[in-house]
């Protein structure tokens, strides 16, 4: 079993639209659609054999220093998503114009 301490190492894939990581052989994820400059987030999966050690948390962390690091808008269409959104203000900049949580 994975330690709970320790970080996953969260992967992007592109050509699946997604970001994840393979936690004790079973898929976590967070999918988006990309439309120009903006990252809709509109599903994050983790197994719930996986649940309560900050996976998803993890995985969102990941996609949304990406989209910092690369000039990318969130649109937080996830529920999870525009949760962690809204419990970490300084997310809130990536949130294209016009667009509120």
């Amino acid at each position: 079993m994975t330690d709970p301490q320790v970080p996953v190492a969260v992967v992007h894939n592109q050509p699946a639209q997604r970001f994840e990581v393979v936690v004790d052989g079973l898929l976590c994820r967070a999918d988006y659609e990309r439309d120009g400059d903006t990252l809709r987030f509109h599903h994050t999966e983790v197994p719930p054999a996986l649940g309560g050690r900050g996976i998803a948390a993890a995985l969102v962390r990941a996609a949304l220093d990406h989209a910092q690091a690369n000039g990318l808008h969130v649109v937080p269409a996830c529920s999870y998503v525009r949760t962690y959104m809204q419990r970490h203000p300084e997310t809130h900049a990536l949130l294209p114009p016009g667009v509120s949580l």
